[in-house]
């Protein structure tokens, strides 16, 4: 492929999904890291953690029911009242020191501040949660989240979120959340 094919080629896979590395997009194109480098800066682009914190912050400020510190990960896209998508790079301060296995406990929390973000409402909280681990998250591993409401009654409403790791399925979550009116929230629910 030529320089100015693949040039193409790179940006368009990059408006599709700018949230591949460079090493991924090496591998795509059969290419060194430095070549994926030098033909992101020859096309203006810029690495993938700019590239994510640009499109984070465009999305933070549509979420409602809670604050941009809340949401565990790194919200990268939302449609109030329909779905999101959320990154989590995992690092060494969430395993298990003798195992390096991420801990349940933040792969459950950013499906949960996902599902809790797509609610169009000033307060969310979570009812009921059915979850499943597939497999083990070791250190390393990036988490993307992908939440849809898949059902809406009134003030409840069902999302369902679904965790990769590349291709592969780690954790499946069907969340129950229910709007509360804020002035019940300081005085019991």
């Amino acid at each position: 492929m030529k320089k100015r094919d693949r040039q193409a080629a790179l940006r368009e896979k990059i408006r599709e999904n700018p949230f591949l590395s460079d090493e991924e997009l090496a591998h795509i194109f059969g290419v060194s890291i430095q070549t994926i480098r030098l033909d992101r800066l020859a096309l203006g682009i810029p690495e993938l953690r700019e590239r994510t914190k640009s499109v984070a912050e465009r999305t933070y400020g549509i979420v409602k029911s809670m604050g941009s510190k809340e949401i565990v990960g790194e919200l990268i896209d939302i449609v109030l009242g329909e779905r999101g998508i959320s990154i989590l790079e995992t690092t060494e301060d969430m395993v298990f020191e003798r195992s390096r296995v991420v801990r349940g406990q933040f792969i459950y929390a950013q499906a949960e501040s996902l599902a809790i973000a797509l609610i169009d409402a000033d307060v969310v909280l979570t009812g009921l949660a059915n979850i499943k681990f597939k497999r083990p998250v070791t250190v390393g591993e990036k988490l993307v989240a992908k939440g849809e409401v898949i059902r809406r009654r009134r003030n409840q409403h069902v999302v369902l979120v679904e965790t990769r790791v590349g291709t592969e399925n780690v954790f499946r979550g069907k969340f129950s959340v229910f709007e509360v009116d804020p002035a019940r929230v300081g005085g019991g629910v």
